[in-house]
């Protein structure tokens, strides 16, 4: 069974104590959870009974101390993430709406995760075949972008297989919106592109769906996974021909909070990969079997509708047991 290793950010979502507020200006206390979307999916993996690893770094303080206790009782490898007192541990207040969507506001300019150096990636983390995942919050800022891409590219030197999750932050960008030049570069270094309905319209700027898909597999990717919460889930596969697009109905919950959703979607796609000993070079391979790919994304969707019927985000993602069936 392959190792997970994931990158970036692990924070402290406060989540607020009442549904269907106006932003946070109605919340009378938050209740802390740890979380981070590369965590989650860290978690996630983990939890499922797959090795997982957390690479980045916390703050040396006591929400970081916090976290990474709460990442070892998960079962992540911490081994990997780093502590600096020169910057706090990241903080994200959530606030949920009545139908158990999110809006967040962060407190991270800077804070540690954005400290992890290039040369602080070390190649033994490498030595045997994995899978590294990250997603673009580490894409925000010039340091620690080229730190991701150094990630990225001694993975991918290894063999690994790389996973990168869209998950779009806009208000953590200087900008507000995301840099699409940021973006680009490391999409054209993924093997499994995943991403929401609105992110691949944002992804299009101004170009059509079908140019921008192309795009998307100009690089390595060969699996494009496109979420748009309770519809169908969108699987584009490479080909001789470009691509082929299937696409799968998601289990129905009750959605409680969307936060770690998407994570767990993810993870629980990695964990089957993971499972299968499916690297980047067997990737190909493993997604032209079209019953195979659809069954293990039929039980990543159990893991994402797990985790959107539970509050928080560590403590939603399921272990096997809860979504074997």
């Amino acid at each position: 069974m392959l190792t997970t290793i994931s990158f970036g950010e692990v924070l402290i979502d406060m989540l607020s104590s009442r549904m269907g507020t106006d932003h946070h200006r109605d919340t009378e206390s938050f209740t802390q959870y740890a979380g981070g979307a590369p965590a989650n999916v860290a978690v996630a993996v983990a939890r499922l009974g797959a090795p997982a690893c957390m690479a980045g770094k916390l703050g040396d303080d006591m929400f970081g101390h916090f976290l990474r206790d709460e990442l070892n009782k998960a079962g992540v490898d911490t081994r990997y993430l780093l502590s600096t007192r020169e910057a706090n541990t990241a903080l994200a207040f959530v606030s949920l709406d009545d139908n158990g969507e999110r809006s967040f506001s962060f407190y991270r300019n800077p804070s540690a995760d954005m400290l992890f150096r290039p040369d602080e990636f070390q190649p033994e983390w490498f030595a045997e075949p994995g899978l590294f995942h990250f997603c673009s919050n580490t894409l925000t800022a010039p340091a620690i972008a080229a730190a991701t891409l150094a990630g990225v590219q001694m993975a991918r030197a290894n063999g690994w297989l790389i996973s990168f999750d869209i998950n779009l932050r806009h208000n953590l960008w200087p900008s507000g919106a995301a840099e699409l030049a940021a973006i680009w570069p490391l999409i054209a270094a993924a093997d499994v592109l995943k991403m929401s309905k609105e992110e691949l319209e944002y992804l299009c700027d101004g170009h059509s769906e079908e140019d921008t898909i192309k795009r998307l597999f100009e690089g390595p990717a060969q699996v494009l996974l496109v979420t748009d919460g309770g519809n169908p889930l969108r699987i584009l596969v490479r080909n001789n021909d470009g691509h082929e697009e299937t696409r799968l109905i998601p289990p129905a919950v009750q959605m409680v909070d969307s936060t770690g959703a998407g994570d767990a979607f993810i993870g629980g796609f990695l964990y089957q990969l993971a499972s299968h000993n499916i690297s980047s070079a067997e990737l190909a391979a493993f997604s032209h079997n079209t019953e195979a790919l659809h069954q293990a994304l039929r039980f990543a969707s159990r893991c994402g509708g797990y985790a959107a019927s539970r509050y928080g985000a560590f403590a939603a993602m399921p272990t096997l047991e809860d979504v074997s069936g």
